[in-house]
């Protein structure tokens, strides 16, 4: 903002992307200092030192305006990314579509990214902007000024920049009318920006779950039009915006979103026909709202979550499907087996998932299988198994979604209160994996291989 205010006092035109610019002064808006990150704070101030512009931007100075504690503080600056790395030792300059840096300020990383420009410019390299034929954006390291910067972000509430120096709000798009409105609304051409980036599209139904906003009617409009876009979308990068989705404690609510958009079908397509097409789709939809009402819970009183348990669940109605059809000609084992290949392959195609959970996912699957034999020693030797305890969650799982089990869960219910299971037996190795969260995509071997 020093910048835009030099130019305004010396009677320099502004650009011509320029927008009428708000700003909101300390008492005019509901963001105090004591809130943000000391981490954050402290990089904006060492930006400032070294004469650079920097801010607090997104999602952060959003979710502080409507009262909440973010999790993530993010900067934006006017500052290269060599720029910013050379400030700052232990920082690291991450990702080859857009290049940002990732400071190390002692447990926290703060992302700071370089106000990004328009592509509409002559001489552009293929290192700094690349589109696909449907208009997806391969490369987007194109820098320009904080009004340019603003028009590139996804929505307006999600464009507003905080500084803290004279703690005032900088809103370019009106993104704090719309905040107050409760609605989301995409900056520029819906159409367009959801082509630049199809993930835009998630976006809106996680943000909208989030929020409880409404979606802008022009916002909204093109997706369904749009959503197959998300096929060009990598695997990899598919299962890093799952777990946004779905691990943030508003699953159930961005399950509803994603539906109603007609978005969920390109993560789980398999999972869709049977919502749609299945004699079952009832309990189907209740055992899967189940399972993300239980993690919002989970994640609302502190406790961990795993990928596993929410892919299994989303899961199984193809897999019990894919059963159904295969035990007309196979026995009820061999019809299982290939089920599981079947399914869990399918949904490979889709969301690139790590082994380490679809593992977990089969070990959970299997145990539904051993819980109804439990005569004599069985019993204790499926109690043994490291995945016996979401196991048994699972099975209550189906048994609230509707599902007769004969009391089954009833009987283990008694048999752990009757024979306590100690937790290095497997608690431990259960939570190992409940401790997995959406990773920051900076390892430089793999960057090298994306588009």
């Amino acid at each position: 903002m020093r910048t835009w205010l030099k130019n305004k006092l010396s009677g320099k035109k502004p650009p011509a992307t320029a927008l009428k610019i708000s700003v909101i002064p300390r008492d005019k808006h509901d963001i105090s200092r004591r809130r943000i990150s000391n981490a954050a704070l402290s990089v904006i101030k060492r930006l400032h030192g070294a004469n650079f512009d920097a801010y607090l931007v997104g999602g952060g100075v959003r979710d502080l305006q409507l009262g909440g504690s973010p999790k993530d503080f993010d900067v934006a600056t006017n500052a290269t990314p060599e720029q910013v790395h050379s400030l700052f030792k232990g920082s690291r300059i991450v990702g080859r579509r857009f290049r940002i840096v990732h400071v190390r300020h002692g447990r926290e990383i703060i992302e700071v990214t370089t106000f990004r420009g328009s592509h509409d410019q002559d001489k552009l390299g293929k290192n700094q902007s690349k589109q696909s034929d449907t208009g997806m954006l391969l490369r987007d390291n194109v820098y320009g000024s904080i009004e340019e910067d603003a028009l590139r972000r996804d929505f307006t509430v999600n464009a507003l920049y905080y500084n803290p120096e004279n703690r005032s709000i900088y809103d370019f798009t009106g993104g704090l009318d719309d905040l107050r409105a409760g609605t989301l609304k995409l900056i520029g051409d819906p159409e367009t920006r959801y082509r630049e980036d199809p993930v835009r599209m998630l976006r809106a139904a996680r943000f909208a779950a989030k929020l409880r906003f409404n979606i802008d009617s022009a916002t909204e409009s093109p997706i369904s039009q749009l959503a197959n876009l998300l096929e060009d979308v990598s695997s990899a990068r598919l299962f890093d915006e799952m777990l946004k989705l779905f691990q943030s404690g508003y699953g159930e609510r961005t399950f509803l979103q994603l539906r109603r958009l007609g978005l969920y079908k390109h993560l789980f397509s398999q999972t869709e026909w049977a919502l749609c097409h299945s004699s079952a789709s009832e309990f189907y939809h209740a055992m899967i709202v189940q399972a993300l009402q239980n993690t919002d819970k989970r994640i609302e009183s502190g406790k961990s979550v795993t990928p596993a348990f929410i892919m299994a669940a989303m899961l199984w109605p193809p897999l019990q499907e894919s059963m159904a059809k295969l035990k007309q000609h196979e026995s009820d084992q061999d019809a299982y087996q290939k089920a599981c290949q079947q399914v869990i392959n399918g949904q490979l195609t889709q969301i690139s998932i790590p082994k380490r959970f679809t593992i977990t996912v089969r070990e959970i699957w299997d145990l539904q299988f051993r819980l109804p034999n439990y005569n004599g020693k069985r019993a204790e030797r499926t109690a043994a198994h490291p995945r016996f305890r979401a196991a048994y969650d699972f099975l209550l799982l189906r048994e609230s979604a509707g599902e007769d089990t004969a009391g089954l869960g009833a009987w283990w219910t008694d048999y752990q209160q009757q024979h306590p299971i100690p937790e290095t037996s497997q608690e431990r190795e259960y939570n190992r994996d409940d401790d997995f969260k959406p990773r920051k995509r900076n390892h430089r071997r793999r960057n090298r291989n994306n588009v």
